[in-house]
């Protein structure tokens, strides 16, 4: 391929045995097979060298990424033909009814490609934005940008989680304060405790000796 980042030249693998630390990227075998070997090599290298494990497998989409808990599925066209355009937005626009998070690349290296793109994605009838389709001028260019997006997503995602941890972390403290603070008469009145468990809960929280003493009979 020529004018093209090096690849490193080595045989397509069905599958690569990195960490896998980043995440997990699954590749249509449907859609593998229809790319330049070269290609392919330079996408296994790719995801090995960011600590993605490739996995090939009969899926809808052409690329579906695992990071951080959160699935995102790709479109990759890497051959943009004005007499296909169709066929390319129907398959989208089914691939949206299956995936919450679907992201369209589409390598335009001509300003006659660009041109039938722009041209056909305003006729093609499907919402701005949803999904998001992103023009790129090569082949390596559009992988590292799906690499990328699923990568921040997946970030997006961890981060969601972390705060939510925090926010339950937060709550159960709180509640624990709130027992702390509570009179034996209140406890009883509004919780399930027996009077015995109420009694020991509330000397936990205020006796030293009851806390800090040996707890083995």
């Amino acid at each position: 391929m020529a004018g093209r980042r090096e690849a490193t030249r080595q045989k397509p693998l069905d599958s690569t045995y990195s960490t896998g630390r980043a995440g997990v990227c699954m590749m249509s075998k449907q859609w593998r097979d229809e790319q330049h070997p070269t290609f392919i090599n330079f996408i296994s290298s790719f995801l090995s060298a960011n600590s993605f494990r490739l996995n090939i497998v009969p899926i809808a989409s052409d690329f579906i990424f695992n990071c951080g808990g959160l699935s995102v599925a790709f479109v990759f066209v890497t051959n943009w033909d004005s007499s296909t355009t169709s066929l390319i937005y129907s398959r989208v626009l089914k691939l949206k009814e299956q995936f919450a998070h679907l992201y369209v690349v589409v390598t335009l290296p001509t300003e006659e490609q660009n041109d039938s793109f722009v041209r056909s994605y305003f006729k093609s009838g499907v919402d701005i934005g949803r999904p998001t389709f992103v023009p790129v001028q090569d082949l390596e260019m559009g992988f590292e940008k799906i690499v990328k997006i699923a990568h921040a997503r997946g970030v997006c995602k961890r981060q969601d989680v972390v705060n939510r941890m925090k926010a339950e972390l937060n709550q159960a403290i709180g509640s624990i304060e709130a027992i702390a603070r509570a009179s034996k008469d209140y406890l009883v009145e509004n919780t399930d405790l027996s009077a015995e468990k109420v009694e020991t809960i509330t000397r936990f929280f205020r006796d030293p000796t009851f806390y800090l003493g040996p707890k083995f009979n």
